[in-house]
């Protein structure tokens, strides 16, 4: 039976003014699953009214008061992940006990990690050229932030930015997208009940018109956005002089050289290129194999691909769910058939899989001789697929690599040492691995990106929610 959801707006929960809603669906089913109110002007208005003065109250707390409200939220959340994991499941696609148990566990591992974190977030003692000047600094609020956050980890990315935001003072006003905001509002909950100040989180689903109005609000003082590039970009030209937190696009290439675990890497490559059917920013995006190893690194990733197993998400025995929308489906068929017309050979896979409930559920597919400036090559695809570029030597590889500008995480599948720092030292990304997945993360790791992508995460996440303010003292001269 559909749910009716409401809109969280300054603590309260609500229908808003809006007068339409949006009618959801499910890619695993296809059935409608739920309707959420679609937010009016008046409804952005009174959220950051909200905001601004809860902000004003948090930013006379202790760290130690933020990072007891933080742990909180972290102990409230632990009871909430199954049932919460089943709705994102449904609403999301991906396979419930391979993925969204762990991925909603992991979210509420956010606010343990921002209490931790801000605790020991220090000023520093400047030295002056006075003898009776003191001088140091001291980590304040941004103040209010609206966070514009995709579909692809409806719950997690949220928290990426919740977290730090709540452990430093800010107040945030959350959009995700239309159709996959049940989880996260259903999540939600747990903020009243950890206390957090009404008006300190705002969640208000919506399409790009919602986030634009929060992104021109005058209101606003910063924005954190994940999603696309073309969406960043528009984002940044519209934002002005606020403060930002921008995470976009990648296109990670992995590079397989002569002297590497082949098997090894062919698992790695088709594990980066199907988890969460590949709708991942740091998925296997390119796979770039040196000539010496490329037929055999092919057979081993057809091999490495029976790991594959395509269908109900809801099944234990499923690794792979359907696309969460048709506008990534599409995108995956336009590039198939674009590797295709130019040459290229579909090894496995390369439509849409039949006998399944919806027209989402994709083939894992396996691309060999992609030429670099084909679609699949030169875009994020945001699907299962594995596309197998050549190179003939390693300087060869190291610029296929560069040439884009989706610099987000990139892979090493090397033995020697000399020859992977050969290749971090080259390669234009905010992350190099060696020897395991592109879709490899910690949540303690920073996670930048080169090329336009991304600002850090880490332990200077918590740096990026506060304004650094220097308080100089003039003494009485004895």
């Amino acid at each position: 039976m559909a749910r009716d959801l409401k809109l969280l707006i300054a603590g309260e929960w609500t229908e808003g003014t809006g007068d339409d809603h949006y009618e959801i669906s499910s890619p695993v089913t296809g059935e409608h699953i739920y309707s959420v109110p679609k937010a009016s002007q008046q409804d952005i208005d009174r959220a950051v009214a909200a905001a601004r003065e809860a902000t004003e109250e948090m930013r006379h707390w202790t760290a130690f008061e933020r990072a007891d409200m933080c742990l909180r939220i972290y102990d409230l959340w632990q009871p909430r992940v199954d049932e919460v994991a089943r709705i994102l499941t449904l609403e999301q696609g991906k396979p419930l006990q391979a993925e969204s148990i762990d991925d909603i566990e992991e979210s509420g591992d956010y606010f343990q990690i921002a209490a931790e974190d801000v605790k020991r977030l220090s000023g520093e003692y400047i030295p002056t050229t006075e003898r009776n000047r003191r001088m140091f600094t001291v980590h304040r609020p941004v103040g209010v932030w609206a966070a514009i956050t995709p579909w692809n980890f409806p719950v997690m990315i949220p928290m990426e930015y919740v977290g730090p935001g709540l452990a430093t003072g800010n107040a945030l006003i959350v959009k995700p997208p239309e159709f996959t905001s049940w989880a996260l509002l259903e999540m939600a909950q747990v903020f009243e009940e950890a206390g957090v100040p009404k008006g300190a989180i705002s969640i208000i689903p919506g399409a790009g018109d919602i986030g634009e109005a929060l992104v021109t609000h005058q209101g606003i003082d910063a924005i954190g956005f994940t999603g696309s590039s073309p969406t960043g970009a528009r984002i940044v030209s519209q934002m002005g002089l606020k403060r930002s937190i921008m995470e976009m696009s990648g296109n990670g290439p992995t590079i397989v050289t002569e002297d590497a675990d082949i098997v090894k890497a062919a698992e790695a490559a088709v594990y980066g290129a199907y988890y969460n059917a590949g709708q991942v920013c740091v998925a296997t995006e390119r796979l770039i194999v040196l000539d010496e190893v490329h037929d055999e690194f092919v057979e081993a990733s057809i091999k490495a691909a029976d790991v594959v197993k395509l269908g109900d998400p809801f099944d234990e025995h499923t690794n792979m769910g359907p696309l969460n929308n048709e506008a990534t489906a599409a995108k995956m068929d336009r590039h198939v058939a674009d590797a295709r017309d130019r040459g290229a050979e579909v090894l496995m896979g390369g439509g849409r899989a039949i006998g399944h409930p919806t027209e989402l559920y994709y083939e894992f597919t396996i691309i060999d001789d992609v030429p670099e400036d084909s679609m699949v090559s030169q875009e994020e695809s945001f699907g299962p697929v594995l596309p197998i570029l050549r190179a003939r030597d390693d300087e060869d590889a190291v610029g296929v690599a560069n040439r884009t500008r989706l610099g987000l995480q990139a892979a090493v599948f090397t033995n020697d040492l000399t020859k992977a720092f050969y290749y971090a030292d080259r390669i234009r990304s905010g992350t190099v691995i060696v020897n395991d997945s592109t879709d490899t993360w910690e949540t303690f790791q920073p996670f930048g990106g080169a090329a336009g992508t991304d600002t850090g995460w880490g332990r200077q996440r918590i740096e990026e929610f506060t304004d650094l303010q220097t308080i100089v003292f003039s003494l009485r001269e004895d």
